[in-house]
């Protein structure tokens, strides 16, 4: 990471803390009174706005201060959000998002006009609070209250300006409480020759003549609690307020430490000095998560974090992480042709070091793959402003349920499998979800639902997309099917064959074209997305009660585990995950050779001769094996000559070249040193159907 460029660090911390804030303002419409979403919102804002400045985004950090001034009032509770309040606060995030991304093309009467909505919505009955400054404090007469005000000791940690929090920040939101006197502790200051310019080494004694509660007090400094020792004691009605000159003189006392850079790098922190404490601190929980810290030992250089179950993460470069997987892949082609000259050779210590070397390099695979392994929440969540945005503009209101947040996958998949959701989704809406007139006429709940989850099965990853609304019409994908030359008419096919035209590129059953879907494009894009990360799609529908579509997946894109088999001369990898069992082809199978099904167990299972398919040469082998595999509910048989046994699979792309070979997805290095290509189980039984659909035509020809 000490190669990133700053900027670049905090353009992908500003994203997670995006993540933050949408979620929390959009969890905000559904719970209004819940004050920890109002704080998480705050908290995420407040960093956006420190870490802005700190990085020269200052268009940034006065929006963002402007939209927290704006939304102070449902902070504390004065008002509620509403949807509309919501939706303008998502769209001021959108405008902070594009500063931050694409600063040159943002409008600044954009930004204002957001401002102004945001500010229209928080001034129902009054206007919002407005920023003052430290001189225009209003000054409260010690009879409006039986309480003077509140005398304070503020000891911040030394790395506080590091984290982009100024100190003179807070004093400021402390004097718009009421007149204070502020006075600087610079005891803990050292030599120049051992100080650190990034660290903090003042400290302030504060007199507050405010009739105001603690709670007002801890408000201004909720967001670095964990950062500081706040000493709080009632102020006696003999101690007088401060003149405004003293405002100033701590200004020009403090302009030094404000003008301090605060880079991004970590230095030792500076040993805070003790101070005698007589009264009881505030208690109260701390709303930032962080982990505990010592006065006593430096901060760490490094990139190191740690979540809130307090396991420590370190920010890693994605192309780290791709490299890394390539050389694994090497190392375990290697093991590999170690192990298979070891087993030639009768020197048994030769052996040993092969076994112990396959025993470290299948250690070192899960490692790295579980390195790349990322939850599947960290995309659910992009979703829920997708259904928020669609159920305002289709005015279908529509709770959005996601369950499996933990389940893990591939980084590479995760990437891989954003846009095909979205598709499902904005179709479960638009076609699947009905309008609230039709649901009530049907005796259904006003609101639609959509569910997203994601759960392990064996090798793979299943991640369903389910809503509650009219099901697929059969009958009309039929009539369009036939309409369109698909079928014949008349034809005889199952609902499970008739919904796969869903899959056909330029196939839609929509009325008419709208913004949203219409024009036949989308599934099929789906569809051949998820064929190309080895996976399958399947649908499944209830009339009048919804439709699932289930993704099977399977864990990783790198190295997966594969069935090694021989086809003539040739040999070829099969996935694993898609081996349901293998058997021998009987004498009887063998005499069929015109229908091609194999009975098993009592069920009709079509095969493929993979030699007619290969053009393999010389005679097949006396006793042919076939392997069953399947896609969802499908099962195909393939007939090979021989079934080698299991290889772990390092997956090798094919050239542009082979472009136009459907029947494999890739290759991979054997032992030897040879390439064996990689079979694609989905272009195979697709293959199988079609043979199966001519011979039936021809049967009734």
């Amino acid at each position: 990471m000490s190669g990133m460029d700053p900027t670049e660090v905090f353009r992908q911390e500003a994203s997670e803390l995006f993540e933050v804030l949408e979620g929390a303002l959009l969890d905000l419409g559904q719970r209004p009174d819940d004050r920890e979403l109002v704080d998480s919102a705050f908290r995420a804002l407040h960093t956006i706005k420190g870490s802005g400045a700190m990085f020269g985004f200052d268009k940034v950090a006065s929006f963002t201060h402007e939209f927290e001034t704006a939304f102070d009032r449902v902070r504390k509770g004065e008002i509620r959000p509403t949807q509309e309040l919501i939706s303008v606060a998502l769209a001021a995030k959108d405008y902070i998002r594009a500063l931050i991304e694409d600063p040159q093309s943002t409008d600044d009467i954009i930004g204002e006009a957001i401002l102004d909505d945001l500010k229209r919505f928080v001034s129902a009955d009054q206007p919002a609070a407005p920023v003052v400054e430290i001189a225009e404090a209003p000054a409260l007469a010690p009879a409006e209250s039986k309480q003077a005000g509140w005398h304070l000791h503020l000891e911040f940690e030394s790395h506080i300006l590091r984290n982009g929090s100024n100190p003179l920040d807070l004093l400021e939101d402390l004097c718009k409480l009421g007149p204070c006197f502020v006075v600087p502790i610079t005891d803990g200051i050292p030599f120049l020759d051992e100080m650190d310019p990034e660290d903090c080494y003042l400290k302030w004694d504060v007199k507050l003549h405010a009739a105001c509660d603690k709670d007002a007090i801890d408000d201004v400094f909720m967001f670095v609690q964990d950062e500081m020792k706040l000493t709080l004691s009632p102020l006696e009605h003999s101690e007088a307020p401060a003149p405004a000159p003293l405002f100033q003189l701590l200004d020009e006392e403090l302009a030094p430490a404000a003008e301090m850079p605060a880079p991004v790098v970590e230095a030792a922190a500076a040993p805070v000095a003790e101070q005698p404490v007589a009264e009881q601190p505030v208690a109260k929980q701390p709303v930032a998560k962080a982990e505990p810290k010592s006065e006593s030992k430096p901060e760490p250089k490094s990139e190191a974090k740690r979540d809130d179950r307090g396991i420590a993460t370190v920010r890693v470069q994605a192309e780290r992480l791709d490299e890394l997987m390539d050389r694994v892949g090497e190392l375990v082609i290697a093991q590999a042709r170690l192990t298979q000259l070891a087993s030639s050779g009768s020197d048994l210590s030769i052996k040993m070091i092969a076994e112990e070397i396959e025993r470290l390099a299948s250690s070192l695979r899960d490692t790295t793959m579980g390195a790349r392994m990322v939850p599947i929440g960290s995309l659910f969540g992009r979703f829920r402003r997708l259904v928020h945005d669609l159920s305002r503009d289709l005015s279908k209101p529509v709770e959005f349920v996601t369950s499996g947040e933990d389940t893990e996958l591939d980084k590479t998949m995760i990437e891989c499998l954003a846009d095909p959701l979205v598709h499902l989704i904005r179709n479960a809406i638009d076609h699947g979800i009905e309008d609230t007139a039709t649901r009530t006429a049907n005796g259904k709940t006003e609101q639609g639902r959509i569910e997203l989850a994601a759960v392990h099965s064996g090798a793979q990853v299943l991640v369903t997309v389910k809503d509650n609304g009219g099901g697929l019409n059969t009958a009309r994908i039929r009539a369009k099917a036939e309409e369109q030359g698909l079928i014949a008419a008349g034809a005889v096919l199952t609902d499970h064959e008739i919904h796969q035209f869903l899959f056909h590129p330029g196939f839609s059953t929509a009325q008419t074209i709208s913004a949203l879907s219409g024009r036949g494009v989308g599934m099929d894009v789906v569809k051949r997305t998820i064929e190309n990360m080895r996976g399958t799609i399947d649908l499944s529908t209830r009339p009048g009660q919804g439709t699932t579509v289930t993704l099977r997946l399977p864990l990783t894109l790198a190295i997966i585990e594969g069935l090694l088999i021989r086809v003539g001369e040739g040999r070829y990898i099969i996935p694993l995950s898609a081996v349901e069992e293998c058997i021998e082809l009987t004498a009887e199978d063998e005499r069929s050779r015109g229908r091609n099904f194999l009975n098993v167990r009592g069920n009709l299972v079509p095969f493929l001769r993979l030699r007619e398919i290969m053009t393999a040469s010389g005679a097949p082998d006396r006793h042919q094996k076939t392997i069953i595999i399947s896609t969802g509910e499908t099962h195909v048989g393939l007939v090979a000559d021989q079934i080698i046994g299991n290889h772990q699979t390092v997956i090798k792309s094919l050239s542009k070249l082979h472009s136009d070979v459907t029947i494999f997805s890739g290759a991979t290095i054997l032992g030897d040193g040879t390439a064996a290509l990689i079979l694609d189980v989905a272009q195979l039984v697709a293959l199988a159907q079609s043979k199966v659909e001519k011979q039936h035509i021809s049967e009734a020809a």
